[in-house]
């Protein structure tokens, strides 16, 4: 027996021996583990004013509880759903051995299950609830949105796109393939201009903005024209930054004297700002790790207290 079978034979009877004395000491607890508990809510959905005829909805809502929470009752279904996460979690987890088939499938079924997902998601909120309701109405009306107006025209100025968005699927049929790019080129345009003013707003002019603050802040505090002396420091530490950083790919003249020591601080400038860039995505993919074991630790095994 190999080393890859060695190991995945000890992970396998340590977590097996791991969960069965987990349900052991439960047992002997009185306590509930990897089990979802439920609780009944009913929301009252009163009718608009517009339409006073139509008497209130009741929609029943069932949330997750406290096992021990008055009228909780145990939820098979959740309770499925809590174990196939916990199990695709720790086939993620498996990864950091080596690359294995458990993390594969689980890549694939997440993979696979998001694809779904966002086409479903696509298809209503868009061919249902962007085109279809545009261009007919009625259809939809009496299939997939009966909350649409009685007395909404159609808008015919959606076939444009819907005549577009068809051409797409020329590229299936040989000999027909040229007339997709009549929509790629303007899905590609529209976007590139959409793009460029939202980006040159977001990273030129709102860059600019922020650097024209005044040198000198101050404050009316009742009536008395207060310095504000650390937001004064503030502002001035900001401009004197940006020069330095301008400064650094300035290459027309060679970095001495004045030049020199201004770009030799505008690399320490840079350098703090992509430390902390860089720290800032670190600290998001630590989060995304510290929410997968507490949803492991108190979820699933219960080892943590719910608040």
């Amino acid at each position: 027996m190999n080393q890859k079978v060695w190991v995945w034979t000890l992970m396998v009877v340590l977590g097996g021996g791991f969960l069965a004395g987990r349900a052991i000491v439960a047992q002997v607890r009185n306590q509930t583990w990897g089990q979802v508990y439920v609780e009944k809510t009913v929301l009252v959905v009163e009718p608009k004013a517009d339409d006073p005829d139509r008497s209130p909805v009741e929609i029943v809502q069932y949330r997750n509880a406290d096992p021990a929470a008055e009228g909780a009752v145990f939820s098979p279904v959740r309770t499925v759903g809590l174990w196939i996460a916990a199990f695709f979690t720790l086939c993620i987890f498996s990864y950091l051995y080596r690359d294995n088939p458990f993390y594969k499938f689980a890549e694939s079924i997440v993979v696979g299950v998001s694809a779904g997902y966002w086409a479903v998601s696509q298809f209503w909120d868009v061919i249902v609830g962007k085109l279809l309701v545009k261009v007919a109405p009625d259809v939809a009306r009496a299939w997939a949105a009966p909350g649409i107006p009685a007395d909404q025209p159609a808008d015919s100025t959606y076939l444009v796109p819907m005549l577009l968005g068809l051409l797409l699927f020329s590229r299936l049929i040989p000999g027909m393939a040229w007339l997709s790019r009549w929509p790629l080129a303007f899905i590609v345009g529209i976007t590139a201009g959409l793009r460029l003013v939202l980006f040159l707003d977001s990273d030129f002019v709102s860059q600019i903005r922020a650097t024209l603050e005044p040198l000198a802040v101050f404050l009316q505090v009742e009536g008395v024209r207060a310095f504000q002396f650390w937001d004064s420091i503030r502002n001035i530490v900001l401009l004197v930054s940006v020069l330095a950083c301008l400064a650094y790919f300035y290459f027309s003249a060679e970095h001495k004297g004045v030049l020199g020591v201004a770009s030799r601080y505008g690399v320490w400038v840079l350098m703090i700002t992509f430390g902390a860039s860089f720290a800032n995505t670190v600290m998001g993919r630590i989060t995304l790790l510290t929410l997968r074991l507490e949803f492991l630790y108190r979820d699933w095994l219960g080892l943590i207290p719910r608040e």
